[in-house]
């Protein structure tokens, strides 16, 4: 039995991909690098804070964090630990169902996430909207769903997000 030979990438697609893959790779890093030196926190707390201070009382429930933020419930724990001895975000059990915990914003944390976002959202401007035309930008944005579509096709993911 022969196996099916690969859809191999076409060398307009392979540079494509290298691209992208170096926006995978780089956008992040330069987005951690900003909020480390201006806020002193790292782009995966950040996001952790910033999705607190959307959610309904500034509360989530870990796990339903863990998706949000894109990282292992493990990795979530650790990181809320430490924004929680930092006095940014404190556990408890859930009320409705002890077998969760919740993530609370405190208002130290609620002035963390407005004293860094101005920068965050200064460096996303300049990295990802000023580069591009506003054409561009919902090009991109189509682009990005489209994506996200097929490694999501039921959506639950980002229906998380909202």
């Amino acid at each position: 039995m022969d196996a099916q030979e690969p859809r191999w990438l076409a060398n307009d697609e392979m540079q494509v991909w290298l691209t992208l893959a170096r926006v995978l790779i780089r956008l992040p890093a330069a987005l951690d690098d900003q909020l480390q030196r201006d806020a002193g926190i790292s782009h995966f707390e950040y996001q952790v804070l910033a999705m607190l201070s959307e959610a309904p009382e500034r509360t989530l429930r870990m796990s339903t964090l863990a998706v949000f933020a894109n990282g292992s419930l493990s990795r979530l724990s650790h990181v809320v630990g430490r924004l929680d001895r930092a006095g940014w975000v404190r556990r408890t059990p859930d009320p409705g169902d002890g077998r969760y915990t919740l993530a609370i914003l405190t208002d130290a944390g609620w002035a963390k996430v407005i004293a860094a976002a101005p920068g965050h959202v200064a460096a996303v401007r300049a990295l990802v909207f000023d580069p591009l035309t506003r054409a561009q930008q919902r090009q991109l944005g189509d682009i990005g769903r489209r994506i996200a579509h097929a490694v999501d096709p039921d959506g639950s993911a980002l229906d998380a997000l909202g």
